[in-house]
């Protein structure tokens, strides 16, 4: 005689080999499909069951090509605009287009799901993968930094609206990369100039370093080559000046090695003189209010 557990573990045993069984005729008309036989019509299947599918075809396929798997998704908003799963496709769209570096279709679907859903617990996902495609875009030091501010716009909404997730984390490591990379910009283009012999044009590109970006990693040599650009103009106490904050900030750096050599082989000491821009920066790092 069979027991009630006995029932109802052939009933849960029953349930999944009719899952299993449902998922492997899915699989195998919509492979058909692929392979070039008549499109099955969707709406005989349920949300799950194309869900399902689209992300069989973002698993197995290409994934710079997840044209297959974004139509199922798509499917699943179309038919079953208002369930779980048509929202759970919408993000998936956002994953898969931003897999397949389609940047742009990306962040239309990540902000489509953030206005639609904006409480709902994937909006930090939402908005960590609108963040992620502006910043996949940096490239090269040389290329317009327009898409880095709009990514360090972007990080910074995660970071302040999702403080706690696991994506700030993420997202504030990004952001101190893409502010250094603005940094590396302006050190780019200040270097040109001094080669050039455009010494003011280059002082004006150090400077925003050091008033903008003195937390990145090009400070102690936007501050070398500011005593070079002001040697070079006859300028000692802008560059004697300096020449002090690298002595007070970055004593271990190779460029404070270089504009020490610099200024005391031309009698000079690496000190705050006069009162230009440089010193009052001098008077906030002794202060403690610029490091």
């Amino acid at each position: 005689m069979m027991t009630g557990n006995g029932i109802g573990q052939d009933m849960a045993r029953g349930r999944s080999a009719a899952q299993l069984v449902g998922s492997l005729v899915l699989a195998s008309v919509l492979t058909a499909c692929a392979g070039g036989d008549k499109e099955p019509s969707l709406e005989s299947f349920t949300a799950q069951e194309i869900y399902k599918r689209g992300e069989y075809e973002l698993e197995t396929g290409n994934p710079r090509k997840p044209e297959t798997a974004l139509r199922y998704f798509s499917e699943v908003e179309r038919l079953y605009p208002y369930s779980e799963w048509a929202k759970r496709a919408l993000i998936m769209q956002a994953f898969a287009q931003h897999k397949s570096k389609d940047y742009e279709a990306a962040r239309g679907s990540a902000q489509r799901f953030i206005d639609t859903y904006p409480g709902d617990e994937d909006a930090a996902y939402a908005k960590y993968l609108l963040a992620l495609s502006y910043y996949d875009q940096i490239d090269e030091v040389g290329r317009d930094q327009g898409l880095t501010f709009q990514a360090l716009q972007a990080l910074r909404a995660v970071i302040e609206e999702y403080p706690d997730s696991e994506y700030a984390r993420s997202a504030i490591l990004k952001f101190d990369l893409a502010f250094d990379h603005l940094a590396a910009k302006e050190m780019e283009i200040g270097r040109y100039y001094l080669k050039k012999g455009h010494y003011a044009a280059a002082i004006n590109r150090f400077r925003v370093v050091v008033e903008q970006f003195q937390t990145t990693s090009h400070t102690p040599e936007a501050l070398h080559r500011l005593v070079e650009a002001y040697l070079a103009l006859g300028l000692t106490d802008e560059a004697q000046t300096a020449g002090a904050i690298l002595g007070h900030n970055f004593q271990s750096s190779p460029f404070y090695e270089d504009s020490y050599r610099l200024l005391t082989g031309q009698g000079l000491a690496l000190e705050a003189k006069g009162d230009s821009w440089l010193s009052k920066v001098y008077r906030q790092v002794l202060r403690g209010e610029w490091l």
